[in-house]
């Protein structure tokens, strides 16, 4: 390597794997320092792809919500006549038609308690969940949908169709162990006899109950909304019909409007955990300074022999980088198999539904890079401060 002209000499790489193994505690301690930081960039990050792409997956373009006036950004408070998917019917052209059935699909979204144990369901214990009463008409609007084994539950029979997720979120792993299996919604013992997919969609995480059992469980006679597809009507019409049937009292929202509303009501969450993992890799940046310094302090007395031997202090500061940033890749591609491994997919909850942790390439990327940094900003402080003692000075350190 030149510098000012002048070759100079730089350590073998070898040099600094050799010290690296020189402390095995303390080479655990930096690769299993930086496993966990990395490892909590890399849920971080998963966190939060995962929630974006699943309300992003959510949306079809070609959906309108009719819902209650007022409730534009909860379809859970929402409540509107059972007579609207009628009206809509008989009113509204355009309307996406297949094999006969009309893309006209009231439904009822709410959140309800399950838990897998009738002493656990009795004591009200239950996790909240999304509990979404459909027709067989859902299936025509929700394109998304698909069952991934198993059947369609009957109306009358206590049957409902899990979603991947939501089967992952109450102990079911793989999701398709829940097929048969029963689960208590609100008091009543229900039997899951499908499972859902949705591309990665809201729909995963939620429950689907026959909308006339539903109504019985609940209690209640009114739906939360009517979702159509359209096939050449435009949402100004839709628009137009909601707010001339002031019976209804509806209002109209675009679906990829709605979910575009749910992701910017979840920024500051999302945010939030992204500043916690920014906030613990600062303190982890500071401990690695602490531990680094103390283990560079030790070595002042061969830093200043080096620099008899005619190697720079640049050269040296190089060689101290390397052993830095090989631990912290080590703890950092160990991270990257562990949360690829055990985090990707996995089942959170938010609210009243559930998304999976999606750690795609660009989550491994940030994880790597943060890794990176890790080792570089933990090493180069430290080595600085032990390296500006003269050479007298550091052959007679005695520490």
């Amino acid at each position: 390597m030149f510098q000012g002209g002048v070759i100079m000499r730089l350590l073998p790489l070898s040099y600094a794997t050799r010290n690296l193994g020189r402390t095995p505690s303390r080479m655990a301690l930096t690769i299993g320092g930086s496993m966990l930081v990395v490892l909590l960039v890399l849920a971080a990050g998963g966190f939060v792809t995962g929630m974006r792409k699943a309300l992003v997956a959510s949306g079809n373009e070609n959906n309108t919500i009719l819902l209650g006036v007022g409730s534009e950004e909860s379809l859970e408070r929402s409540e509107v006549s059972m007579r609207t998917a009628g009206v809509v019917a008989a009113s509204l052209d355009g309307i996406l038609e297949k094999a006969g059935v009309e893309a006209i699909s009231p439904e009822i979204h709410l959140a309800m308690p399950v838990s897998l144990d009738e002493e656990t369901d009795a004591e009200g214990q239950g996790e909240l969940m999304l509990v979404r009463g459909i027709t067989h008409n859902a299936w025509v609007v929700h394109d998304d949908a698909m069952l991934l084994t198993g059947r369609v539950g009957e109306a009358g029979r206590d049957e409902v169709a899990l979603g991947r997720l939501a089967a992952r979120a109450l102990g079911f792993e793989p999701a398709e162990t829940a097929l048969g299996r029963s689960i208590w919604i609100d008091g009543r013992k229900i039997q899951v006899v499908g499972i859902l997919t949705a591309d990665g969609g809201v729909i995963e995480g939620e429950i689907w109950y026959p909308l006339s059992d539903l109504q019985v469980l609940s209690q209640r006679d009114a739906v939360s909304c009517v979702i159509v597809t359209r096939d050449g009507a435009t949402p100004p019409q839709i628009a137009a019909f909601a707010s001339r049937r002031l019976d209804l009292e509806l209002a109209a929202i675009e679906e990829v409007d709605y979910f575009a509303s749910l992701s910017e009501f979840y920024a500051p969450i999302q945010s939030m955990v992204l500043l916690t993992a920014l906030l613990v890799g600062i303190g982890a940046v500071i401990g690695g300074l602490n531990s680094n310094y103390a283990t560079f302090v030790s070595r002042i007395r061969e830093m200043g022999t080096l620099q008899t031997l005619g190697y720079s202090r640049f050269a040296i500061t190089i060689s101290l980088l390397q052993e830095s940033i090989l631990a912290s890749a080590v703890g950092s591609l160990l991270a990257c198999l562990l949360a690829i491994v055990l985090l990707d997919g996995a089942a959170i909850r938010f609210s009243m539904g559930v998304f999976g942790l999606h750690i795609d390439t660009g989550v491994l990327a940030g994880g790597l890079l943060a890794g990176l940094l890790l080792g570089i900003v933990g090493a180069l402080l430290p080595a600085w401060r032990c390296l500006t003692q003269s050479i007298p000075e550091a052959l007679k350190t005695t520490i």
